[in-house]
């Protein structure tokens, strides 16, 4: 790591967390590459997307988890906090 590097990476860390976290999220997005900007681009990969998941979903490769047990963790999990 560069000094710069180095130097921008302190400044950053003393940021409060709501700035660190924007910072982190800019800086990650930012090795993804740049963003499809072509909405049927991106609605034919959902087409897809959901397409394969209700295809294991019909084949009894992915069964799920009943909405019953999902609302019980997510409350067990509010109630810790």
């Amino acid at each position: 790591m560069t000094s710069e590097a180095h130097d921008l990476l302190q400044h950053a860390l003393a940021l409060p967390p709501g700035e660190r976290a924007g910072v982190a999220a800019v800086l990650l997005a930012s090795l993804d590459g740049e963003a499809d900007d072509d909405p049927q681009l991106v609605d034919d990969a959902w087409a897809s997307e959901l397409a394969a998941r209700a295809r294991r979903v019909v084949d009894g490769d992915s069964v799920g988890t009943p909405w019953q047990d999902v609302r019980d963790g997510l409350a067990a999990r509010l109630a810790e906090r």
